[in-house]
């Protein structure tokens, strides 16, 4: 189905060449949300690596009598209040720095939260907003060669996908960048040569993150795609429950759908699979790493190399960057999902939009109508439907059009309404002399009236339904119309 669409649309036509460009236009409105969100989960990272520098210096300093390590602004406020002999008087004041500096923690981690969830949910509002008004300005075709059930899925599922991509794992890698960066700075004070070990394991989380990356994003396409084909079922089921119930297909549909959900279920275990090991393997290396810290720390303390608030304090910082590596390795995974929802919605995004001639315009309707050697096929190498048609319809007079399923009828009906366009080769239909293409979309299907073969009610209304193609719901035009289509007793 989606290569058939994709014939449709000239080629070097895509408004959104690459995924950034795409993700920049639906991010508009909530940008500054995202920066400020950005800015506070820096500041929060920030913020969690002063308290173990604090409690390091408490067990060396304070409570032993190691010289301060603090110099400039940090040791002229220490000597300013009196310097450690004070503090060793003073301990409460220590632990209400501790605790201010989590309370302004807490507020700057709300303050992030807060503001990425706006964004997120202005960046969805905007991407749900853009498909869908973008889909119904898509040439009938288009909507006709792509399974309903599809694009629903891409306007949903993968939209959740891009966002919790965006709001859990993008914005978060500022804090992730600040905190595995200063901490790395802070260990290597502390002691370079228990730095160099613990580091090296931040290559092997991203390395391993990199080698999962191109399978996640194979499989999720995969089972993606699965999910879109069992929103299809589901949706043709549930509008065509009537067919269904009236020729007894229940069993049948049944079977069909739990093929799928089968399909479906493989395909998101496989995915599952892959993620598990993912995890697993992180799990593992992070756990090899703490532990190769905490052992060798343990023997630099004991040997005289490093100090037991400094250990105090080395240990908190590894554990610090243990989950933003891991964050790094997650943003990589995730991406591969994320990266294959943003090309899907790429795909209806950059299909082509239905297009007035420059020069069209709004003819006067209440004349002839001529079909001049019309020949259509739907698609390239599909028989003809129409072959060399010909007639004139004058301006008042009914005209009626006799044929067998499947010889056209429809055809000539959704060509003079241009839901499917008429290539110039394949002849002309023209209104009062003028080329129907040469006219306004709008303005020719505001004067055609189809009474279609299965009429579509819509959740609304039944006077709205009716008066579908009216700016206003005017009751007395309904009530007539009502009328004249024999509606009025069963109202």
């Amino acid at each position: 189905m989606e290569n058939n669409a994709k014939q449709t649309k000239k080629p070097n036509q895509a408004a959104y060449p690459t995924k950034g460009s795409l993700l920049l236009y639906f991010v508009k409105g909530s940008k500054r949300f995202f920066f400020g969100s950005a800015l506070f989960a820096a500041l929060t990272a920030l913020l969690e690596l002063v308290n173990p520098r604090i409690i390091g210096f408490t067990v060396d300093s304070v409570i032993g009598d190691k010289a301060p390590p603090f110099t400039g602004m940090a040791g002229a406020f220490l000597e300013r209040i009196g310097g450690v002999p004070f503090l060793r008087e003073h301990l409460f004041g220590i632990a209400l720095a501790v605790i201010l500096i989590a309370l302004f923690g807490a507020a700057c981690r709300y303050c992030f939260r807060f503001l990425n969830t706006l964004a997120a949910e202005n960046f969805v509002k905007n991407i749900r907003d853009s498909v869908f008004g973008h889909i119904l300005k898509l040439p009938y075709a288009w909507l006709v060669a792509n399974d309903t059930g599809d694009l629903i899925q891409r306007c949903t599922s993968d939209v959740e996908t891009i966002k919790l991509f965006l709001s859990e794992q993008l914005t978060s890698l500022f804090r992730v960048i600040v905190l595995l960066g200063l901490s790395l700075r802070f260990m290597w004070q502390i002691s370079p040569e228990l730095t160099v070990p613990a580091a090296a394991f931040i290559p092997v989380i991203i390395g391993y993150s990199v080698f999962f990356h191109t399978r996640i994003r194979k499989t999720f396409l995969v089972a993606d795609e699965e999910e879109g084909k069992l929103s299809s079922i589901a949706q043709e089921n549930l509008t065509g429950v009537r067919v269904v119930r009236a020729f007894g297909r229940e069993e049948e549909e049944r079977r069909r759908f739990r093929k799928q959900n089968d399909i479906y279920t493989d395909a998101y275990m496989k995915l599952s699979i892959l993620i598990s090991a993912f995890w697993s393997a992180g799990d593992g290396i992070s756990g090899l790493q703490v532990m190769t810290v905490v052992l060798l720390g343990a023997v630099l303390t004991v040997r005289g190399g490093m100090t037991a608030g400094d250990y105090i304090a080395f240990v908190a910082y590894n554990a610090m960057i243990g989950w933003p590596v891991r964050s790094l390795g997650r943003v990589i995974a995730d991406m591969s999902k994320a990266g294959v929802s943003i090309d899907r919605i790429r795909y209806i995004m950059n299909a082509e939009e239905e297009k007035d001639r420059e020069e069209a315009f709004t003819p006067p309707m209440d004349q002839d109508i001529v079909f001049d050697h019309v020949s259509f096929r739907y698609a390239q190498d599909a028989p003809l439907i129409l072959d060399d048609v010909s007639f004139r319809v004058k301006a008042g007079s009914t005209f009626g059009i006799l044929g067998s399923t499947g010889s056209g009828k429809s055809t000539l009906m959704h060509l003079m309404d241009r839901l499917y366009e008429l290539p110039e080769e394949n002849g002309r239909i023209t209104i009062g002399g003028v080329d129907i293409r040469d006219m306004k979309a709008s303005w020719l299907r505001r004067h055609i009236g189809l009474v279609l073969q299965e009429p579509h009610l819509f959740s609304r209304t039944l006077a709205d339904n009716i008066a579908i193609a009216e700016d206003t719901t005017d009751l007395p035009r309904v009530r007539e119309a009502g009328r004249i289509a024999s509606l009025d007793e069963t109202v």
